[in-house]
């Protein structure tokens, strides 16, 4: 018979892999930021488990159960974050003219300027103009260059960008 393993012992195993995650020098401060907080938040959630436990009858606990099931979630945020971060390597420019990770492009799509910067899905952020090289607009602007056009099909239809300006802001 084969014992199940639990999401967080798979979770475990692959802290092996040294796969780079490649992200801008503002997305690893936001994860340190990130650390820092859950972090804070650990004597609070320990505080919280140690009174749960005080009131015994561990099978009909609500507060022991909302209090581990709290520090599990927060224990595993600051793993995958601990993770992440040691495994966050600094984009660095290539001064190309094309559309890379890192750069920021300035689109024309129905009549509207738009400004994205193209980061890994592990740093989007499409309400602030951060999308992700995997979707749909980020892999169609890779490799272009100011005054080309994209069209990119959706869900909701086609839209062709005509790309305006293209800059590398990460600083090395």
């Amino acid at each position: 018979m084969r014992v199940p393993q639990r999401r967080a012992q798979l979770l475990r195993g692959r802290e092996d892999t040294d796969d780079v995650i490649p992200m801008t020098p503002e997305g690893i401060e936001r994860l340190k930021r990130q650390l820092k907080d859950l972090n804070a938040q650990k004597p609070q959630a320990l505080e919280a488990m140690t009174f749960a436990l005080s009131l015994g009858d561990f099978s009909e606990n609500a507060e022991y159960h909302d209090a581990k099931a709290r520090l599990a979630r927060l224990h595993s945020r600051i793993f995958s974050t601990t993770d992440r971060l040691r495994r966050a390597e600094v984009l660095t420019s290539s001064h190309t003219k094309t559309i890379q990770l890192g750069s920021t492009a300035t689109v024309l799509a129905n009549g509207k300027e738009k400004t994205y910067q193209i980061v890994t899905a592990h740093e989007s952020n499409p309400t602030r103009g951060r999308i992700s090289n995997v979707s749909p607009l980020g892999a169609a602007l890779l490799g272009k260059e100011a005054g080309e056009e994209v069209t990119v099909t959706t869900e909701q239809g086609v839209t062709v960008y005509q790309i305006l300006r293209v800059d590398f802001a990460i600083q090395t």
